[in-house]
């Protein structure tokens, strides 16, 4: 059997994502479809409009076979360790292809990496802007391109994850259709996640640009979670902890420690805090992400200890993802998980049993201990 890979947040499943579902079965010729799709928290540093099991049932009603979870370890990181987890767990499943969407698919990506071995190092370790903004100073010196399209960044790192691995996955790129990353209007029957999300939290219609399951789900749902419910409990957090603790939350450098204390004292909303720590240094991505690593209490010596212990959480699976998972399991090299027991809870899930707590207080959908795969008939 031939199996394509996707590389997913669903966040919510919509019209764009079935777009490229489909295209990914035409292109590839592929026997079945496996979405490696992230958890209750996304690759920006926020909870997911919906949890890990309401998309990944939308996503199996939509034509997906499998569906296994990106760890929180790699779903909460910059692109590069993004895109790296995700292909680490395709390639322990012996995908042949990834299909992916970008904002310019005729892009010469692996061209690009390779320009990359021609920058200057020490331009990194100016003050002077964000690590995006000095890579594309770099980039476009090298090449005339500029990375600045989320879709396209994820596609350059696919690309140079491939190369590190010595992979043998394909990658074909497919052009992104309609509505950009971030735009907020919904203007089509394709609109961007981001504008959905905004219309779901501004009460504006949606449902003519998602699936009838995600508008079903999204209608349904108890508890929409965003920053504006987590922020109380980091700001509690934060007032509360001592610097040292601090200091130890994963990703906490330059003295942000500090500035968190400082401005968590006085700032009321979310918007207010990150509009009083933002700075030319830091992108929006990068803060909030940091912030869910101090709500979720994340150290740096848990994320090295949870980057030697990978795994493959199957969160559901068809009649044809089941026999394809049957089929290589006797080949996998990581532990492959259909149930959180106590062991995995304090051991190698035990950051993602966390993360997922929380999401069970703030909408009481359960999401860990007892929990099986879906099975869709």
């Amino acid at each position: 059997m031939k199996a394509v890979g996707l590389v997913t947040e669903y966040n919510p499943f919509h019209n764009g994502h079935l777009h490229h579902l489909n295209m990914a079965k035409q292109v590839s010729g592929a026997d079945v479809v496996v979405a490696v799709m992230s958890g209750n928290f996304t690759q920006r540093g926020e909870a997911a409009i919906l949890d890990k099991w309401t998309r990944a049932n939308e996503a199996l009603v939509s034509g997906v076979d499998l569906v296994i979870e990106l760890p929180i370890f790699y779903a909460v990181q910059p692109a590069h360790l993004f895109a790296q987890g995700a292909l680490t767990l395709l390639n322990q499943l012996q995908i042949s292809e990834l299909v992916f969407g970008s904002e310019h698919p005729e892009i010469d990506f692996n061209q690009l990496v390779q320009a990359e071995e021609q920058f200057d190092s020490e331009e990194f370790s100016q003050y002077n802007g964000t690590y995006a903004t000095r890579f594309n100073q770099q980039l476009k010196q090298q090449t005339g391109i500029e990375l600045t399209e989320p879709n396209d960044i994820l596609a350059y790192c696919y690309h140079k994850a491939v190369q590190q691995m010595n992979s043998s996955i394909k990658l074909t790129a497919i052009e992104r259709v309609s509505n950009s990353y971030h735009d907020q209007r919904i203007s089509s029957q394709i609109a961007s996640a981001s504008a959905i999300r905004h219309a779901v939290f501004n009460q504006l219609d949606y449902r003519e640009s998602v699936p009838e399951q995600t508008a079903i789900d999204l209608f349904q749902s108890k508890a929409v979670v965003d920053w504006n419910m987590c922020y109380p409990y980091l700001r509690y957090l934060i007032n509360q902890a001592s610097i040292d603790f601090l200091q130890g939350i994963y990703q906490m450098s330059e003295g942000l420690e500090h500035k968190f204390k400082e401005i968590a004292e006085n700032a009321a909303t979310f918007d207010e805090f990150m509009s009083q720590i933002k700075s030319k240094r830091y992108t929006y991505s990068r803060l909030s992400r940091l912030c869910l690593y101090t709500l979720l209490q994340i150290t740096d010596t848990e994320m090295k200890q949870a980057a030697q212990l990978p795994y493959l959480r199957v969160l559901g699976f068809n009649e044809r993802g089941q026999e394809y998972l049957h089929s290589v399991k006797k080949d996998l090299t990581i532990p492959l998980v259909t149930k959180v027991d106590r062991d995995l809870k304090q051991g190698a899930l035990n950051l993602d049993y966390r993360a997922g707590k929380f999401i069970e207080q703030m909408t009481g959908a359960a999401q860990d201990l007892k929990k099986s795969p879906i099975i869709m008939k």
